[in-house]
């Protein structure tokens, strides 16, 4: 068997640790959600079966592995290979022992195929799969997804801007000119819960291709509306509309397993942090030169730009890429009775299980308390820090700043998202190395070690905040330099709980991770969408000598209550982890596999796979 390799450890250092490892404890894959063994890179193997398949006319699966039971070859290769097995090391004594021992529990609830049809598993064509994409491939995909997930929260973060030029051609309030912007938040966190689940049943791409020209058509309208109302209609559906974080944090579990989601998580969180902030930076430059008409217009021009681009992906949900090899073995060899999962399945959707796969992610926002403690601790920091954004104007105004140098007052935020990056990757080296050497051992709340530091960044950033904006009037003569500097540190906080909660939940929840994503971007653009509402006037309203001090200062002290769960979390996680059933049931799945992924689950507890 071939090991898969941790990007940056060298063959050498893979030999080193493995004559250093220590014996297996039996009781390390009793603790879901990610103590189990460590997925091989079963590339080459597939593609030697595959190569089998076509010389001999019929299905080869591999002996072992997946779709057949070999207790024989188990015994031989215990005999051997006596040497311990790590419990994230692939050996033969340790894959072909759990194999022939759990190979029917990934599958004891799922229906028989029709006689004389076999289903192909992932096990049967891993090389067909995301997963074995070369890593160029990977990275120029994660590429254009970082793209839509930028265009999609831009058109979140550029209305702000166009409040003023709004409220002025329409003769309406600032304040009616903000439901625009609410209304798109709160129907962008349904959109997120609505569209996830169709992506793990139809695939990324066509749920990705129909979000974005939704979005895009409802542009037009906006840019042409008579009147306030006509926008508002507009942009309610454009939110609806939108697939968002959900399904492009969710596809990362399509490409990558467990131990090596971090290193594009943390490129794609980047996006959507950046995408959330740089509507502030473009924004100015439009209210100041353009007529408001061209907010709608960038908008539409960069959606239909990165929907251009994505036209050109390849699909990566495991079960239709499945799907696809079974049809083309078909088409290779007549005769061959072997099917994609989803072609076993008839009707492929019936009105029941529609209604089980929209209910899934709000079942499991309700009912996991992985998702539910994780997405509400991201969403109030986001809502926090939305707030922060929208009070910028109003503090800046104390050093009579223009709607241009407010914008630029943005980049530091944008500055600190690619700081938080940077610094989470040796971070992310150094925790798959001792990963790699204490196996099992390694909590999966280590996932969140980084964010003990960082966390309490953010009530420090805003109390710092609040108390440099007081401007440069004698006595205090404050620099408009020290609430940027404060703010910086605002953005390394708001990217580090981001980062941590979605890495926890897609490690936890693999395929059906969209699901799970879709309650954290539930929780962010509800909370900032009813913000939306009452973050101008807190800022500009608070009856004292010092109001955008004293609102900032107010954030601040709620900030903790976002803080302090994150410490409860990290020592009382097996204790959660223990009552998220999904989670589970998941893990069971992916013991059953050797470690790996599984493209559906079998024995959920509830919201059931209608394709299992």
């Amino acid at each position: 068997m071939v090991e898969r390799q941790h990007p940056g450890r060298g063959e050498q250092q893979q030999q080193q640790r493995q004559q250093q490892q220590p014996e297996m404890d039996p009781e390390a894959y009793k603790q879901p959600p990610f103590n189990i063994p460590q997925a091989p890179n079963r590339r080459a193997q597939a593609e030697h079966d595959k190569e089998k398949e076509n010389e001999e006319g019929h299905l080869e699966v591999p002996r072992g592995v997946g779709g057949r039971e070999d207790d024989t070859a188990a015994q031989e290769s215990q005999q051997e290979d006596s040497s311990p097995a790590h419990p994230y090391s692939y050996h033969k004594t340790s894959s072909y022992h759990r194999h022939s021992s759990l190979a029917g529990l990934a599958k004891k609830d799922r229906p028989s195929p029709p006689e004389g049809k076999k289903e192909l598993t992932e096990d049967d064509c891993y090389g067909v799969l995301a997963y074995s994409w070369p890593r160029w491939k990977k990275w120029a995909f994660l590429c254009v997804i970082a793209g839509v997930q930028v265009s999609m929260n831009f058109n979140t973060s550029v209305f702000p801007n166009a409040v003023v030029p709004l409220s002025e051609h329409f003769g309406i309030s600032e304040q009616a000119a903000r439901v625009g912007q609410c209304v798109y938040l709160v129907l962008y966190s349904f959109g997120c819960e609505l569209w996830a689940p169709w992506s793990e049943e139809f695939g990324r791409w066509p749920i990705l291709q129909l979000s974005m020209f939704l979005i895009n058509i409802w542009q037009l309208p906006c840019a042409f509306a008579p009147n306030f109302g006509t926008i508002v209609v507009c942009r309610s559906l454009g939110g609806l509309s939108t697939a968002g974080g959900s399904v492009t944090l969710g596809l990362i579990a399509d490409l990558y397993e467990p131990d090596d989601q971090q290193w594009p998580l943390a490129f794609i969180v980047l996006s959507s942090c950046v995408g959330t902030s740089i509507g502030g930076v473009i924004g100015g430059p439009i209210q100041e030169y353009l007529s408001w008409q061209w907010f709608f217009y960038i908008q539409l021009i960069f959606g239909a730009a990165v929907q251009i681009v994505h036209f050109f992906t390849p699909e990566c949900r495991s079960t239709i890429l499945i799907d696809r090899e079974a049809k083309r073995r078909r088409k290779a060899t007549p005769g061959l009775e072997v099917y994609g999962p989803n072609e076993l399945k008839v009707p492929r959707i019936s009105a029941r299980d529609a209604v089980k796969i929209w209910a899934r992610p709000f079942e499991m926002f309700i009912r996991e308390p992985i998702v539910l403690f994780l997405s509400v601790l991201s969403g109030f920091s986001d809502a926090l820090i939305f707030i922060f954004l929208e009070g910028f104007p109003s503090v800046y105004k104390a050093w009579d700043f223009s709607v241009l140098e407010s914008a630029w007052a943005v980049i530091p935020i944008n500055a600190a998202y690619f700081a938080a990056y940077l610094i989470y990757l040796p971070w992310i080296r150094r925790y798959t190395h001792t990963r790699g050497k204490k196996g099992a051992e390694f909590a999966a709340e280590r996932r969140m070690k980084l964010l003990l530091f960082l966390a309490p960044l953010e009530p420090v950033g805003l109390i710092g905040f609040a108390w440099t904006s007081l401007g440069p009037e004698p006595p205090w003569r404050v620099h408009w330099i020290a609430p940027m500097i404060f703010s910086f540190l605002i953005g390394i906080a708001n990217y580090a709980i981001y980062f941590s909660t979605v890495d926890y939940m897609i490690a936890a929840y693999g395929p059906y991770s969209a699901s799970a994503c879709g309650g954290n971007a539930f929780a962010r653009d509800f909370l900032a969408g009813v913000s939306a509402m009452f973050a101008v006037p807190m800022y500009e309203g608070i009856g004292t000598e010092y109001p955008t001090e004293w609102a900032s200062t107010i954030l601040a002290i709620l900030s903790c209550m976002v803080v302090i769960p994150v410490y409860v979390f990290y020592w009382k996680g097996p204790v959660i982890r223990k009552k998220s059933k999904f989670a589970q049931a998941l893990a069971e799945d992916r013991e059953a596999h050797g470690g790996r992924r599984v493209s559906q689950a079998s024995n959920l507890p509830y919201g059931e796979d209608p394709l299992a």
